[in-house]
């Protein structure tokens, strides 16, 4: 069981909770912060003007509002602010949503009652969705719709997915033995005011790249022992010059991905041989092709993104994002704007960028092997059937190539598209949301991709007949993928092998024995 509240929150913590349904506690420490949060806001609001409060909202805060309407005025915004439209977060993005608010609120600075914790507590474990839709948050005051539609539920409104089924919430709170918030003070606010849906699904969106970035690398690599690459340009010496945290990374995944291949030369065996240099043209190209050759160079910044990304968002999780700022401890309210979304934002937008690259070297290393012209060592479409009346891999080029334009499409940043709204009081906002849940669909896109680019790259390793000349850890996930993707001569629909392909390589850890073990900041 992993405590929330009175600690760090690692993203390793997250991906248990989140992924692996590690049930979740709130200690009495935490409890005890926040109910003397609580009663500080309580006695201090007495007879003082305070946002949220006793005041409206947004540009209707100069509006005061009576003491006898001032709980009736949170469930006012609740009801008010659960306006959200298109498809439901994923129970996924949804559980990682209330597993960040509940971090932020346990901090013990946002002044609500413990009932919040107890039941986001009860909603995590029992594995309780709230229907909540992905359009709406515009990133500042929070992801105010988004976390409207939690509130609701906690509040015994609205419906909960149960089993992949919505439901009314309050069935399912009788049926659990849940009792739904009551509001005590500013609960309505406390929720709303948040980046919690940015900050749970961008953390997804981080546990996802790093395991892209292995498949990349591993296709890498894959790609390069098929085509019988040099070693130098993955080698220590080479990269090593280079100062970058990231490249350096890559390059010694694709040194231990390779260990004991057969299929890889060494530069010195054949191009510095003397034999060799006696022709006035070498048929053996002296360097590759970029997508075989800057892997390192292009994959590095890829790692380095991801690893920033982690640490901000990270950070975001653990840190208090709603307003104002309660704090009992020197007796002060603060007002600010600590639900700005930025952080996230930027480091999104980011993200998919740097996906959407990766993406593309998966879409170049695939039209090398399809393109005999290029390679010169397989036929067209690594088509293994009979050339004219059969199509080998063609029609799945069309896919990857429209998926990553695609990708590139979504690219363009939300992080500087902001739009006034809200009367012009929220006149600068992050659109951090947007950018979270468009950075998870060139996620999505990009293991489409990839999974097309290992289906390429399996039937080329049987028509070089090769397989057993690859490297301990390719030939591992050589078998793997070939127990559900057997090798195929004839045309059939492939998009259910595709399907399983994805579905495989989205759920499965990648290890491979005391090869890529050692670079274990990517092994989830």
């Amino acid at each position: 069981m992993i405590n929330v509240g009175g600690r760090t929150l690692s993203l390793d913590d997250f991906s248990e909770i989140v992924f692996n349904n590690e049930k979740i506690d709130v200690n009495t420490e935490t409890l005890e912060k926040m109910e003397a949060g609580f009663h500080f806001l309580m006695d201090f609001s007495d007879q003082k003007l305070i946002y949220g409060i006793n005041t409206g909202f947004g540009p209707m805060a100069q509006y005061k509002v009576s003491a006898d309407n001032v709980l009736q005025l949170q469930y006012n915004l609740i009801r008010s602010h659960s306006s959200g439209s298109g498809k439901y977060l994923s129970p996924e993005q949804v559980r990682a949503l209330m597993l960040a608010r509940l971090n932020s609120l346990a901090q013990g600075y946002s002044g609500v009652h413990t009932d919040v914790a107890v039941i986001l507590k009860a909603l995590i474990n029992h594995h309780i969705t709230p229907c909540i839709f992905e359009h709406g948050g515009v990133g500042a005051s929070g992801d105010l719709i988004q976390l409207a539609h939690l509130a609701l539920v906690l509040i015994g409104e609205g419906e909960v997915l149960v089993n992949g089924k919505p439901r009314p919430t309050g069935e399912v709170f009788k049926q659990y033995n849940i009792t739904p918030l009551t509001i005590r003070i500013r609960e309505g606010i406390a929720v709303l005011n948040g980046t919690s849906a940015m900050t749970g699904i961008g953390l997804l969106n981080i546990i996802h790249a790093k395991k892209l970035l292995q498949y990349a690398v591993i296709l890498s690599a894959m790609t390069n022992e098929v085509v019988e690459a040099y070693d130098d340009h993955f080698s220590f010496e080479l990269n090593n010059v280079k100062k970058h945290r990231g490249q350096n990374k890559v390059a010694a995944m694709l040194r231990n991905l390779l260990n004991g291949s057969k299929l890889i030369r060494s530069r010195s065996e054949h191009l510095y041989n003397p034999e060799n240099i006696r022709h006035d043209v070498f048929e053996d190209k002296v360097q590759e092709y970029y997508s075989l050759r800057c892997v390192t160079q292009v994959l590095g910044p890829v790692w380095d993104t991801i690893e920033q990304a982690e640490k901000i968002v990270v950070d975001e999780l653990n840190s208090v994002n709603d307003n104002p700022i309660i704090d009992h401890e020197n007796h002060n309210i603060y007002h600010g704007g600590n639900f700005h979304g930025d952080y996230v934002s930027l480091e999104m937008d980011k993200l998919k960028t740097a996906i959407t690259k990766l993406s593309m070297l998966s879409e170049r290393q695939l039209n090398y092997l399809l393109n005999n012209k290029l390679n010169e060592k397989f036929p067209p479409f690594v088509n293994l059937g009979v050339l004219g009346l059969n199509f080998g891999m063609q029609g799945m080029q069309f896919t990857a190539t429209s998926t990553v334009a695609e990708n590139q499409t979504l690219s363009f940043p939300m992080y500087v598209h902001s739009i006034p709204n809200n009367n012009d009081n929220q006149d600068i906002v992050s659109m951090g949301c947007n950018a979270a849940l468009m950075t998870r669909k060139v996620i999505d896109n990009t293991f489409e991709v990839l999974a097309i680019q290992l289906m390429t790259v399996l039937q080329a390793i049987d028509y070089a007949e090769c397989a057993e000349k690859l490297s301990p850890a390719t030939r591992e996930m050589y078998s793997a993928i070939r127990k559900i993707f057997p090798k195929f001569v004839d045309d059939q629909p492939r998009y259910r092998e595709l399907e399983q392909i994805v579905a495989h390589i989205r759920q499965q850890p990648v290890v491979f024995s005391d090869t890529l073990l050692r670079e274990k900041a990517f092994i989830h």
